[in-house]
C-alpha cells in the first residue's frame, strides 16, 4: 500500500525508524490481557508490534484516510477496533469499562497540552500512558521549581501522574523530520485520594492564574483570588513568583481557596 503523503494541518510526522519503534515496544512491556488504546496509530508502524503482544488495541485516528485503511495496511489483524474521531471528543471510560486501559501514541505536537488534559480528567480509568512528545513538552512536564521550563503544565501533570523520562527520538527517525526534538515520556496516574479530587478545582485555578502572567507577583496573579494575607496565611510570601513554588506549597494556596468557596 502506497504510503500516506503527511499533513501540515494535522501535525503529521510518522515515525519510521525500527530501533525506535523496539525500544518503545520495551518500554510499554505489552501483557496479552492489556487493553491498548494508541492515540494517532497514523500507518501502523507501532500497532503492528503492539498487536503481536495484546488481544485487544483501540486505535483512535483523526485522519479520515488513515483510519479507513489502517486494518488493510496490517492484515485486519484481530483485536483491532479503529476509531476515526479527534481524540479530545473520546470517552475513554467507554471503550474499556471492565478494567483500566493502557494508552500510547505519537501525540501531534501542535494539540499535545490539551490531549493531556483531557486524559487527566479519565486518569481513574487507566494504568499508564507512554506518549512520545515535542521534547520540549517533556522538558515542561517534568520540570521542578525554579527551572525556566517549570509553569502549569508541570505542576497538573505531577498532581495527577508519577512521570519518567525514558528516551530522546531525533528528528531523523520522522517522516517528515519535524524542526525539533522528540521524547518519549511514562506517566503512572496517581490514585487520588478523596481531598485530592476535592481540592482539584481550587489547585487548577491556583495554577491558571499563578502562571497566568510569570512575571507577576502571587499578589498580583492571585489578585481576586486570595489577597496578600491570605497568601501568607498558606506560608507563602506573597511577593514570590509562581516558578519558584514547591508542588506542596501550591496545595497549600489551593487549601486557602478551597477554604472560601
Amino acid at each position: 500500500m502506497n504510503r500516506h503523503r503527511p499533513r501540515k494541518r494535522f501535525g503529521q510526522h510518522f515515525l519510521h525508524d525500527a530501533n525506535i519503534v523496539s525500544r518503545l515496544v520495551r518500554a510499554i512491556a505489552p501483557g496479552p490481557d492489556d487493553h491498548l488504546i494508541e492515540i494517532g496509530p497514523g500507518e501502523g508502524v507501532l500497532t503492528a508490534p503492539l498487536l503481536e503482544h495484546v488481544r485487544a488495541l483501540t486505535a483512535i485516528e483523526l485522519d479520515r484516510d488513515l483510519a479507513a485503511t489502517l486494518g488493510e495496511r496490517l492484515g485486519h489483524p484481530d483485536g483491532l477496533t479503529v476509531i476515526q474521531a479527534d481524540v479530545l471528543t473520546v470517552d475513554l471510560v467507554e471503550l474499556a469499562p471492565d478494567r483500566p486501559v493502557r494508552i500510547v501514541g505519537n501525540l501531534p505536537y501542535n494539540i499535545s497540552t490539551p490531549i493531556l488534559f483531557h486524559l487527566f480528567d479519565s486518569q481513574a480509568d487507566i494504568a499508564d500512558m507512554h506518549f512520545m512528545l515535542q521534547k520540549e513538552v517533556v522538558d515542561r512536564m517534568v520540570a521542578g521549581p525554579g527551572s525556566r521550563q517549570y509553569g502549569r503544565l508541570s505542576v497538573m501533570a505531577a498532581f495527577h501522574c508519577d512521570m519518567t523520562r525514558l528516551f530522546n527520538v531525533p528528528p531523523g527517525a520522522f517522516r517528515p523530520p519535524p524542526k525539533v526534538d522528540s521524547a518519549i515520556v511514562r506517566l503512572a496516574p496517581r490514585a487520588l485520594s478523596e481531598s485530592d479530587r476535592t481540592l482539584l478545582p481550587a489547585f487548577t485555578e491556583v495554577a491558571r492564574r499563578a502562571f497566568g502572567q510569570r512575571r507577576k507577583t502571587l499578589r498580583n496573579s492571585l489578585k481576586g483570588l486570595l489577597d496578600a494575607e491570605q497568601i501568607k496565611a498558606a506560608g507563602i510570601d506573597p511577593g514570590a513568583r509562581a516558578e519558584t513554588l514547591s508542588m506542596e506549597q501550591f496545595r497549600k494556596l489551593a487549601e486557602e481557596v478551597k477554604g472560601k468557596m
